[in-house]
């Protein structure tokens, strides 16, 4: 991963994971804020603001629609100043069928590695112990996440990854212009088992696909 991204690691335990929830630590790629390298670091997700008084919204704060982070106090700065990759080879989304509900694991060409758009920001706490978080950065479904979801994360063209990450590009509306959906047809999804439902579990078996009964006129029939 440090190689592709051209990244040197801060250190942290970069231990596969499957399946990671809200205020846990994912990895993020962003511009080293004391040199000008890339930096490949664990932050947490959930963003904090700077100015918040307390770190208690952060599960609520996992994603930022794409359209308006640009005028939410909570984003706007980060939009402009602390923007950053988060490297992925899949993500998970949740259908209801019934009164279930039915997971799906999407994919970049077959599990290709992929880079999430977001932020990130610190936030330092009463004892002065500072918080480093993060937030994805969502926009429209494309053709394929649409059955599932309305709205999905930013994944970025790879030769958008540059300059997503320059500190130099700070006028939103350029930078509006890197958060797009993603071409369906470079990706793939499939149903996978309730194992993923549970955040304790954690292993490969999370992304395994699986065979579902599909009534007719139901998702991706």
């Amino acid at each position: 991963m440090e190689a592709q991204f051209a990244a040197i690691s801060d250190g942290s335990d970069w231990t596969p994971r499957y399946n990671i929830a809200p205020t846990q630590l994912v990895p993020v790629v962003r511009q080293n804020p004391k040199t000008t390298g890339r930096e490949l670091s664990l932050l947490r997700w959930g963003l904090v603001p700077s100015w918040a008084k307390d770190s208690s919204k952060a599960a609520a704060m996992i994603n930022a629609r794409s359209e308006t982070a640009a005028s939410k106090p909570a984003f706007c700065d980060a939009l402009k100043f602390r923007r950053r990759l988060i490297p992925a080879d899949g993500f998970y989304e949740w259908a209801r069928v019934g009164k279930a509900k039915q997971p799906y694991c999407f994919e970049v060409n077959r599990g290709e590695l992929f880079s999430f758009a977001g932020l990130w920001e610190t936030w330092n706490d009463p004892s002065g112990k500072t918080l480093e978080t993060c937030s994805i950065l969502t926009t429209t479904a494309n053709a394929l996440t649409a059955p599932v979801h309305d709205r999905m994360p930013v994944i970025l063209d790879p030769h958008c990854c540059d300059r997503w990450l320059d500190p130099g590009t700070t006028d939103t509306t350029v930078i509006s212009e890197f958060l797009k959906p993603f071409d369906a047809s470079m990706m793939s999804c499939s149903p996978v088992g309730s194992r993923v439902n549970r955040p304790a579990n954690d292993d490969p078996e999370c992304s395994v696909p699986v065979e579902i009964s599909q009534p007719q006129g139901s998702l991706f029939s």
